[in-house]
């Protein structure tokens, strides 16, 4: 008997389970695909407050986001990294005065207290002066940071594991039935079926949210999901710098162009309503080129659909609040509880979860586990906001860290250093072992994929394909041949 089942493995569930499990619960966490294999894998790759939101009055969201970003920071210091953005200002869109105002907020809304605050900036001079047209003159800088996604939930998933919880991937829940004072749930795996029991439910399903919601109460629950599709693009490197770009388009959204694994830029994102099928998305050639437009109205060279080397789409679950555009839904994070009272009292709760945001997911899992504690026994012991995810637990920075892995194994290259102490931080022993040269770590898969890293991340980070490998665990995927996803899946 399980005190938690959570269904579905992004990141609003994986931080759920972490967190029940921090507490001395037992939990199970099922994902029917790959963890972060869905919505949580194809953001923007931003830890971020949301400066746009400030426009729809979403404060407490910005505010929380804000906060949260510190919080990541702390706890995730290999995953989660400052990053400046340069807003340019153009005559005909939102005015100096708007985005002075805006950025004041944000920079005092949260509670800022590591990252330096917003400035106005000369785009005349180097470096925007060489990137941008001529047309912008002025613009605004501020901070935010960005973070590698996918690795974020599963080192949540890892915690949660280390702490007690059951992981199952590839595992799909497809029955879900109270019984007497408990859950009853079929999973799935492969061909093969178990049952499990568990005290309450976390629907943390994603697009799928109000299926299981339908399933679980026999088609009684309310659908109340807007399912928005965002795509991104990927272009060889398109300026020098560590910092990105936040460009302002005429129909009112923006779009973001951000330093991107090494050689890449990454462009995005686009809002469009959805309604097939959420296992079957993809970038359609409109929303291409939609971006490859905004960034060509702002880059002095040009983007075109023939520059593109990659993308990637997602679906956001947001909670459908009647907004009339999908650029204005709230992106705030909502609960239903459905726990009706019966004869013997209240039923075992089932609690699903709508919208939310990377930045926000730990603490929606504290909202979340509170929510919970008013229909069955939750330990009440936030722990979350001081305790590092894996490989987090370095002592002076990340800068020292990196060159502490330089001096211990001065055979890694560079940028293999910097990838690992960025993905695995102090967990980069567990990947490199005893070995004590690079032909120790096994043949080069392909893009720097080493026969020892991926026994690790099968091993420890519940990795079974190649594109779990190259895609979620890593981005190596960018820097393959059309050939090199073979060969890894092969080396299994």
């Amino acid at each position: 008997m399980f005190d938690l089942l959570v269904i579905g493995g992004g990141i609003n569930g994986a931080g759920i389970a972490r967190d029940a499990a921090g507490r001395g619960m037992k939990v199970a966490l099922v994902e029917k695909d790959d963890l972060a294999s869905h919505t949580s894998s194809a953001s923007t790759k931003l830890v971020h407050g949301g400066l746009r939101y400030l426009e729809h009055y979403e404060f407490r969201l910005v505010r929380e986001a804000l906060h949260e970003r510190e919080v990541l920071l702390k706890i995730a210091p290999h995953l989660v990294r400052p990053m400046r953005f340069v807003l340019p200002h153009d005559r005909g869109l939102r005015p100096k005065w708007m985005l002075r105002l805006g950025l004041f907020l944000y920079d005092h809304i949260g509670g800022r207290r590591t990252l330096p605050g917003s400035r106005g900036i000369d785009l005349r001079k180097p470096p925007h002066e060489a990137i941008l047209q001529d047309r912008f003159r002025r613009g605004f800088e501020y901070s935010d940071c960005w973070v590698d996604d996918a690795r974020l939930v599963v080192l949540n998933a890892v915690d949660a594991r280390e702490r007690g919880a059951e992981v199952m991937t590839r595992t799909e829940c497809i029955a879900l039935k109270r019984v007497g004072e408990h859950w009853r749930a079929t999973l799935r795996a492969g061909g093969a079926g178990k049952t499990v029991r568990a005290r309450a439910v976390v629907n943390a399903a994603g697009p799928w949210v109000d299926s299981v919601a339908a399933m679980a109460t026999g088609g009684r629950a309310e659908a109340h999901l807007r399912l928005v599709k965002g795509s991104h693009i990927v272009i060889r490197r398109m300026f020098e710098g560590p910092h990105a770009y936040i460009f302002q388009n005429g129909d009112g959204r923006i779009v973001f162009a951000i330093p991107y694994e090494r050689d890449f830029t990454l462009i995005g994102t686009t809002d469009q309503l959805f309604e097939g099928d959420p296992d079957a998305v993809t970038i359609s050639e409109e929303e291409r080129d939609y971006l490859c437009a905004v960034a060509s109205e702002y880059f002095r060279e040009p983007v075109e659909a023939a520059d593109v080397v990659s993308t990637y789409a997602g679906i956001r679950p947001l909670y459908e609040d009647n907004a009339a555009s999908n650029a204005t839904v709230t992106r705030d994070y909502v609960f239903a509880i459905d726990a009706p009272d019966g004869e013997t009292g209240g039923a075992p709760p089932l609690l699903s979860v709508y919208g939310g945001k990377i930045t926000t997911y730990r603490k929606l899992a504290e909202h979340a586990l509170e929510r919970l504690g008013e229909h069955f026994a939750v330990p009440e012991a936030p722990w979350t906001a001081d305790a590092v995810l894996p490989g987090g637990d370095f002592e002076h920075g990340f800068d020292a860290f990196v060159a502490e892995v330089r001096a211990i194994w001065p055979w890694l290259p560079e940028e293999t250093a910097l990838r690992f102490a960025r993905a695995y931080g102090t967990r980069i022993e567990r990947v490199i072992g005893r070995a004590q040269s690079l032909a120790d770590l096994g043949r080069d898969l392909g893009g720097g994929m080493t026969e020892a890293e991926a026994d690790y991340l099968h091993r420890e980070e519940f990795a079974h394909t190649a594109d779990d490998l190259l895609w979620r665990r890593s981005k190596l995927g960018l820097h393959m041949t059309a050939q090199a996803p073979e060969i890894v899946a092969a080396a299994r």
